[in-house]
């Protein structure tokens, strides 16, 4: 067992044009001031990160790394969320995630493809250059319009789907061996894994590939009535990130798992700050300690009802009270006799 690390806060959902969230210094500085001891860093946030000098320059990222350590946080993952959704878009949404993309590609999803992979793989050359073990990203989609299985879906179309996902990401996955980085899926709805059979799925097609990795985030189970905690069970080899975040479930007679394209305070499925909604955080961080997790607990702030200021300052001190300080000898140790092997076999009546 080892002692998961934290909290860190995910700056994605902070990032503005108003002080501290404007740029690296005040906000590494705001957050180690609300409680953090790491930040998660969008690698696509301009106002804090220029990624293509990250990957070519160690300098560079020395300085982003010295910075935050001066202010008292550790940079603990790179995050490509944005360019990995870009991966792999089918059609029907090209103009939806067209504004992810550099405005030099939009409107040309072949273009737009290519720059996305680009960006990932400087993300991966980026995290190396920073001495980090892991990258956060989304997988993309081209079977998510077929999520349900209405009309029927045509024989082969999803085994066609995730060939097609996998060609695209072994290339990435290989760079990524390269230099020692774990490419960690969120599981997320919107994406081709988005479930642990979506995943398993995905492994198969690169072949169990070694730095084919998790980002475990309950919250997105508990919108699927999904088992979180036998998930961590099931897959704590693959586990190599963790968002803390929550989320509650409240289906009623008029709407359920889909919601009836209600915006997110009026869905039955929510997210919700720390504390706030139904995941059982002690089993989780319990499950997690017991697996010999040792990554950063991150701080993920989405909530449809609370100020993220409110927010992130509550999930510090939460996030810190559920760490686990992993114990070094076992409780009953006091009790315990001296054994060796004449002893073991005379315990167990052996001549």
């Amino acid at each position: 067992m080892k002692t998961i690390r934290g909290p860190a806060l995910f700056l994605a959902q902070f990032a503005s044009n108003e002080a501290p969230f404007d740029a690296w210094e005040s906000i590494t500085r705001w957050a180690a001031e609300v409680g953090y001891k790491g930040v998660q860093l969008p690698s696509w946030e301009t106002r804090f990160f220029d990624l293509d000098r990250a990957a070519t320059s160690t300098d560079y990222c020395d300085e982003i790394v010295g910075v935050a350590r001066e202010n008292g946080v550790a940079v603990t993952e790179l995050a490509c969320h944005l360019q990995g959704q870009l991966v792999a878009v089918h059609p029907a949404y090209d103009l939806a995630f067209d504004g992810f993309a550099a405005e030099s590609v939009r409107g040309n999803p072949s273009a737009r493809q290519q720059w996305a992979v680009d960006q990932v793989v400087k993300t991966i050359s980026a995290s190396a250059n920073m001495g980090l073990k892991a990258q956060a990203t989304f997988s993309g989609a081209l079977a998510w319009p077929f999520l349900y299985p209405w009309p029927q879906r045509p024989p082969g179309l999803i085994d066609t789907a995730f060939t097609e996902l996998a060609n695209r990401w072994r290339p990435i996955l290989n760079h990524a061996e390269e230099y020692g980085i774990d490419i960690c899926f969120e599981i997320h709805p919107g994406e081709d894994l988005h479930d642990g059979v979506t995943f398993e799925m995905f492994l198969e097609k690169v072949n169990d590939h070694p730095r084919a990795c998790m980002l475990y985030d309950p919250s997105h189970y508990v919108l699927q009535c999904l088992d979180y905690l036998d998930n961590i069970d099931i897959y704590k080899d693959r586990i190599r990130m963790f968002h803390v975040k929550d989320a509650e479930f409240n289906p009623t007679g008029r709407q359920g798992v889909y919601s009836g394209y209600q915006e997110w305070v009026n869905r039955a499925g929510r997210f919700r700050s720390l504390g706030d909604g139904q995941v059982d955080f002690r089993a989780v961080f319990s499950r997690l300690t017991a697996a010999g997790f040792d990554g950063w607990a991150v701080v993920e702030w989405e909530c449809c009802l609370k100020h993220p200021e409110d927010g992130a300052r509550e999930g510090a001190q939460f996030v810190s009270d559920h760490i686990i300080r992993v114990t070094e000898k076992s409780f009953d140790d006091f009790a315990a006799g001296k054994v060796d092997n004449l002893m073991s076999r005379k315990t167990l009546g052996i001549d």
